[in-house]
């Protein structure tokens, strides 16, 4: 299970404040990182929370027993790194939020087997949004099995 993420952001208020929106949650200061760090946290059972820092900010291993801590570093706007989220709201109430933040966002579908809405925040982050239709299509199909036939068919599986 996952508890939370971290992402980097132009605005971390700004984007914690909106995700926290699509989760009907609540965004707070989240001062452990850094100056301007915040946090996006669900209303449900396990916490789930988006931890939000300033673009260009790196997690560093601590001394000893000392945890991590966040260090400024070069930013960058494009990254592999994206999450997923489930939502209570509509895809109608999704794309408005996108709207009203800004962002671009679609409708896709994903190998057929299951649907997101793609929002890029801030032009360059991806955040996919599964209503609770999507949500189960997503749990009916996204299994261990399910992907483990499906992977091992595929030309990448015969190279490994």
């Amino acid at each position: 299970m996952l508890f939370h993420v971290s992402i980097e952001a132009d605005d971390p208020r700004r984007v914690a404040h909106a995700l926290a929106e699509l989760w009907q949650g609540v965004a707070l200061p989240f001062p452990p990182v850094g100056i301007g760090s915040w946090v996006a946290m669900a209303d449900n059972k396990v916490g789930s929370t988006i931890e939000v820092y300033q673009r260009g900010t790196e997690l560093r291993e601590g001394v000893g027993e000392e945890g991590a801590y966040g260090f400024p570093s070069n930013p960058r706007r494009h990254t592999a790194t994206h999450v997923a989220i489930g939502t209570q709201l509509s895809v109608d109430e999704v794309f408005a939020i996108a709207r009203r933040y800004g962002w671009n966002a679609k409708y896709c579908r994903r190998d057929d087997v299951f649907g997101v809405i793609e929002i890029w925040v801030e032009g360059c982050f991806m955040v996919e949004v599964l209503t609770p239709e999507m949500q189960r299509e997503y749990l009916e199909n996204v299994t261990v099995e399910n992907l483990a036939q499906a992977f091992a068919t595929s030309p990448a599986a015969v190279g490994a």
